[in-house]
């Protein structure tokens, strides 16, 4: 029978899942990289913390730091809690959490069904007030007879665990062929784990830092942040900044989008730090997507931990209003996903251009022949944008050829209008309607300097009217 002795023995070996829904916006299938999204979510206890837990349980046990009926006490975001408390209640230990009270009810409960005791402390103080979560947990460990803190900030166990196991498991999951990794930072031991095991055999790997916005890790002015388990306002002794090879700072809104996203289109219940880590992901691939760099450049995103320690929060739409992070679906909505859209459901180019040297009369022949309204105007052959230097409108067109028939005989540089505003492929359909909204006849889609695509604002209302009626 294939039986595993204890719960322990299931820590580890996390799939490696190929997300292919919402890297569909960074651009054609050819030029995109390979996405591969690490489930660490299916350890045991929810979350890579597994990973190092017992590994500094059984360090302890091994050098007498903990003994038989002792205690572990430890500060957390919870995840590391939950690994401790998987492994203390089946070696015997009494376990006491210190968490920051900005951590989620559910990871709170979740501590206390193992039968650990949780203290809660003040988010917003430094981590020298004797208020904070890692003061607390430092002095209930030196009063209290028989406690240890695994002390996951310091400890040399945490890295170690990534260099053992994640590390070896995608380099033998990839066959090899990772490029980049992605990974949020939190006590810095899995990114810093993990790439030491990567680098070391294939010394170009790109490594990338995702860091919620207010962390010290990447440079930013220490300010509270609503997103849980990563990001610090101090530098962990288990964390190697010189492994990182580019940081992408990411804003609490950005991440929750991101692990919504994950959840709805890709099936993953994702926790708030997944959202950080593909929202660094999704900017480096997109890089790569410009640069042509396709399949061959393989990219690793590590996601942490579930949702399922986030349905008060992230997927409570009360709660997400209340903190002013739920979007519109336009701010879920990508240009390229419109773009795709309309050229699947319509026998049109996806882009019509004029030149400045076109008579007007043929250029209101296109648009009656296209069905369009509005036109970018070019002053050279192709769809660059620099080559792009105004536009004409229909309405616009009629009104001075009602007052001037001449009008029709003349070039299109004569006649034609400020150049359109330009919105990137990759930005969200809120950018693109905040451009019409401000004014702009139409907005002129762009992907690495050249033109894709003219959205107008019937584009975005039968958008949004066709998916409001398909989700009903």
């Amino acid at each position: 029978m294939d039986v595993r002795e204890t719960i322990l023995d299931v820590i580890g070996g996390t799939p490696l899942v190929r997300l292919s829904r919402v890297t569909r916006d960074l651009g054609p299938v050819e030029r995109r990289p390979t996405m591969l999204a690490k489930l660490e979510m299916l350890n045991p206890g929810g979350s890579v913390k597994d990973r190092i837990a017992l590994g500094m349980i059984e360090a302890a046990e091994r050098d007498g730091r903990l003994r038989p009926g002792g205690t572990i006490v430890e500060p957390t975001s919870g995840n590391t809690g939950h690994g401790l408390a998987i492994a203390a209640a089946l070696k015997g230990y009494r376990c006491i959490f210190v968490m920051a009270d900005k951590q989620s009810t559910e990871k709170q409960a979740l501590l206390r069904a193992y039968g650990a005791e949780v203290v809660l402390c003040p988010t917003s103080v430094p981590p020298e007030s004797p208020e904070s979560y890692y003061s607390v947990a430092r002095r209930l460990a030196r009063d209290i007879p028989g406690a240890f803190q695994p002390d996951q900030y310091s400890n040399p166990e945490n890295p170690a665990a990534h260099e053992v196991s994640t590390g070896p498991e995608i380099w033998s999951q990839t066959e090899g062929r990772i490029t980049h990794f992605v990974c949020g930072v939190g006590t810095g031991g899995t990114i810093t784990g993990t790439a030491r095991y990567l680098k070391a055999r294939r010394p170009d790997l790109v490594v990338v830092g995702a860091d919620p916005e207010g962390s010290v890790l990447s440079g930013d002015t220490v300010r509270p942040y609503l997103t849980e388990g990563v990001g610090e306002d101090f530098f962990p002794a288990t964390f190697d900044p010189a492994l990182v090879d580019r940081w992408v700072r990411v804003s609490d809104r950005d991440s929750f989008v991101a692990a919504r996203r994950l959840t709805r289109e890709e099936g993953i219940l994702a926790g708030e730090s997944c959202g950080t880590a593909l929202v660094a992901a999704l900017e480096v691939g997109r890089e790569l997507t410009e640069a042509g760099a396709g399949p061959e450049a393989v990219m690793v995103v590590l996601l942490p931990d579930t949702g399922r320690n986030y349905l008060s929060k992230l997927y409570t739409d009360e709660w997400m209003r209340q903190h002013g992070l739920l979007v519109s679906t336009g701010a879920l909505v990508r240009v390229a996903a419109l773009l795709r859209e309309r050229e699947e459901s319509a026998a049109l180019p996806p882009l019509v251009v004029a030149r400045t040297t076109d008579t007007v009369g043929a250029a209101i022949e296109r648009m009656q022949r296209f069905g369009i309204s509005q036109m970018p105007v070019s002053e050279i052959e192709g769809d660059t944008i620099e080559g792009i230097v105004g536009s004409i409108a229909e309405k616009g067109l009629l009104e001075r050829a009602f007052r001037d028939p001449a009008l029709v005989g003349r070039t299109v540089g004569e006649a034609m209008d400020p150049p359109l505003p330009v919105v990137a492929e990759h930005a969200s359909l809120d950018d693109a309607f905040a451009l019409l909204s401000a004014g702009a006849p139409a907005v002129l889609a762009a992907r690495a300097g050249h033109a894709v695509g003219v959205i107008t604002k019937l584009d975005v209302l039968e958008y949004l009217a066709h998916h409001a009626a398909r989700e009903a």
